[in-house]
């Protein structure tokens, strides 16, 4: 088995175990993709017995709320393992979850990966056409980005970094403290907007599910798109 795999395959048994421990129920399953300076840590059938009720009680902030205080909690003990099993070395993290589908996604940005560049395109795919459709989709939902950086993780997971992108509005909120009510009220919006785009003209394929993160004081934000299997 390659490092690379080992690697991941570690990374998401450590992640199951810790997730369980602390939330009294951990995910069926754990997908890792490590492919620095990005890590991506994708959780399939996560809800515990309590959040369940919850959500049946539409009570979805609570169930957010109490995720992201966990989740705080535990980025020191996640990134020191991930420099214990990879000598990663994690300079942010970032989370989000679809409760109805009982899915989440652990973002983990490296210090010591390379530079950030542009990984390669598939060369079916129109890289520029792919920046243009988010660039529409970031107009309609706040405006459009001073800039849009692109990864392909795997053939999966494609990496989507928009820097300069909120409007006077949203950076007055922040400024007053509501940002956390601000991710609350953008998330649902702009995860259903992507939803909606026809992607398979763009890519090829159909996008499966959508998360997305943002680090509001330095002004930029993270999507991941999960896309279909290639078609044999």
């Amino acid at each position: 088995m390659p490092k690379e795999r080992m690697i991941e395959k570690e990374v998401g048994s450590y992640i199951s175990t810790l997730l369980r421990d602390y939330f009294g129920k951990g995910p069926s399953s754990v997908y890792v993709t490590a492919n620095p300076p990005y890590i991506t840590i994708q959780l399939r059938g996560f809800l515990a017995p309590t959040e369940k009720f919850l959500l049946r009680q539409k009570e979805i902030r609570r169930i957010l709320e109490t995720r992201d205080l966990l989740m705080k909690d535990l980025k020191e003990q996640i990134a020191g393992e991930l420099s214990g099993i990879g000598e990663f070395s994690v300079g942010d993290m970032y989370t989000d979850w679809n409760l109805e589908e009982q899915t989440g996604l652990i973002l983990a940005v490296l210090e010591n990966g390379m530079d950030g560049t542009e990984s390669g395109w598939p060369k079916p795919i129109d890289d520029a056409g792919f920046r243009e459709t988010i660039s529409r989709f970031s107009e309609k939902a706040q405006k459009i980005p001073e800039k849009v950086e692109a990864f392909w993780l795997n053939n999966r997971t494609l990496l989507v970094k928009r820097s300069g992108i909120f409007i006077h509005i949203e950076k007055e909120l922040i400024e007053a403290g509501f940002d956390d009510e601000l991710k609350l009220v953008k998330r649902p919006m702009e995860r259903r907007m992507l939803m909606e785009i026809n992607w398979r003209p763009v890519i090829g394929r159909s996008v499966q599910e959508v998360y997305m993160d943002w680090n509001i004081l330095e002004d930029y934000g993270y999507i991941i798109l999960i896309l279909d299997p290639e078609e044999k």
